[in-house]
């Protein structure tokens, strides 16, 4: 009969917190198993040391590197991969013989853990069975005194081996975290922590549980100090004590901030509008754009309908006066059709005088749609809505007529609706007056959604019942040009314009 195999997990690193069923494993195994650096000391033997016993065979399972370069063919990996294969035919020996195998993991074996190499190698042979521990993030909050997590709030688990940009994304869009694998990552740790706006809400937790027990303010902490065995915690936000220097806490002062979300998902925020509503107590917007935004258990949303916009705003500036921080959201650019218009004409009346208000910029549909097709707005250009429900008709249709008159590119917003079906045929009709029918037309739908579509016509062909309350128009000046390529269609409009003909070269002529 064959042996079997143990992940056994001994915890954070104090002896006591190493499970009742761990140390009896333990003690009975025939075999104990357990990695260290090429300096031979082993922390999960340190861990286990109490419930060894004498006459027990010992396999050290020591890495050929951690941080160092390798001139194996297959890298680092290919190094690693090479080891793990060694050390299981190693323990295989042990199991074909029938000796009972125990491999020690720090924390719990299937949390980052040097057991699961062991475990995706010898399941499909041997009967394996794991014993879960005390992972470091729990025994972090432990030592903190700060609960990691309530009601609905997320917690995400990080490796700091990953990009800055990445971990700042992340930290952003996440009510608490634990960062794991610090040491030379440390200082991209804390510059993401810093780009997400997160900094000063973040602890430092080295050995926890252990002797050499550390904690600090992450923002505190000297980056060539830090071991491997170490993590950044971001606690729960609705458990941060109100003495701690927080941002989550100090929200004395109440603001107003408007930011543009872009045409669509999260790839098109940018990382100052990221930042923002990662930091806000209260996010106000229309209804389905609100919900573009992630859950979080200590910010409040207020979706509405897209006809309230100065009651929005009213409703955002009340909020700012009783100390919120609050973000109003727009599609695209706060600034183009869309919020910051209504929230700084309300912030503009006394009694919200004493209120701050700032504006972030966002990428805007006009700007989604011409780049998918290359640039027919490389030269002067103007915007319309089309909507009719703020101002009348006449004044859209002059507004029309002068564009076009003036040979200016036009990137036409609110198109049509379900209740205004006939303007964009009217609109065809007096832009006909003065742009040749060969003019290209660009309808973008959805531009960065699931449904995103693209459609090059002309004027002439420009159908209106294509159009409908999510599209875009792009109507091209004299100058655009829609041409057919075989790696595809390019639609641009050159930066260089005709010089008016003189009189006198128009005689010569």
């Amino acid at each position: 009969m064959t042996g079997r195999l143990w992940g056994v997990g001994l915890g954070p690193g104090d002896p006591e917190l190493v499970t009742v069923k761990a140390a009896r494993l333990i003690g009975a195994a025939d075999v104990i198993a357990y990695h260290s650096a090429r300096h031979g000391r082993s922390i999960a033997r340190s861990v286990a040391a109490p419930y060894l016993r004498e006459g027990q065979v010992e396999e050290l399972l020591m890495y050929p590197l951690t941080t160092e370069t390798t001139d194996h063919p297959g890298g680092y990996q290919g190094a690693m991969d090479d080891f793990y294969a060694e050390c299981a035919a190693r323990l295989a020996a042990h199991l074909d013989a029938g000796r009972d195998v125990v491999v020690l993991a720090e924390g719990d074996p299937l949390f980052y853990g040097s057991y699961m190499h062991m475990h995706k190698r010898l399941t499909d042979r041997y009967d394996c069975e794991v014993v879960p521990g005390v992972t470091s993030v729990s025994a972090a909050a432990a030592v903190l005194g700060r609960p990691l997590c309530e009601r609905d709030e997320v917690l995400t688990v990080l490796p700091g081996t990953l990009p800055p940009d990445v971990l700042a994304e992340r930290l952003r869009n996440t009510d608490a975290a634990a960062v794991m694998k610090l040491g030379r990552t440390f200082a991209n740790v804390r510059e993401a922590f810093e780009q997400a706006g997160r900094l000063d809400d973040a602890w430092y937790v080295e050995r926890a549980t252990t002797d050499a027990q550390r904690t600090a303010p992450l923002a505190e902490v000297d980056p060539s100090e830090v071991p491997y065995f170490s993590l950044a915690l971001l606690p729960s936000p609705l458990n941060t004590p109100a003495t701690e220097p927080t941002k989550v806490a100090l929200s004395n002062e109440g603001s107003v901030t408007v930011v543009g979300l872009g045409p669509a998902g999260p790839e098109w925020l940018t990382p100052q509008v990221r930042s923002a509503i990662a930091e806000a107590d209260d996010l106000i917007g229309y209804g389905p754009y609100v919900d573009r935004l992630p859950d979080r258990a200590r910010q409040r949303k207020h979706g509405s309908d897209n006809r309230v916009e100065s009651e929005r705003a009213a409703f955002a500036l009340d909020l700012a006066r009783k100390g919120s921080r609050v973000v109003v959201v727009s599609s695209g650019d706060p600034g183009v059709f869309a919020m910051a218009s209504a929230v700084t004409e309300v912030a503009s009346e006394p009694e919200y005088a004493d209120i701050t208000v700032s504006v972030l910029p966002g990428m805007t549909a006009a700007q989604a749609v011409a780049s998918r097709v290359g640039a027919p707005l490389g030269h002067d250009y103007c915007v319309l809505s089309l909507s009719d429900r703020l101002k009348p008709w006449d004044v859209i249709a002059a507004r029309l007529t002068a564009a076009a008159s003036a040979d200016l590119a036009i990137a036409i917003y609110n198109p049509a609706s379900k209740s205004r079906t006939w303007q964009v045929g009217a609109t065809k009709d007096l832009l006909l007056e003065h742009r040749a029918p060969t003019t290209p037309v660009v309808i973008g739908r959805d531009v960065g959604g699931s449904s995103e579509s693209i459609t090059v016509t002309t004027l002439a062909d420009l159908d209106p019942e294509q159009v409908d309350m999510r599209c875009l128009l792009l109507i091209g000046s004299s100058m655009t040009q829609a041409v057919d390529r075989e790696a595809g269609q390019l639609v641009f409009t050159p930066r260089r314009y005709p010089a008016p003909v003189s009189e006198a070269e128009r005689q010569d002529r």
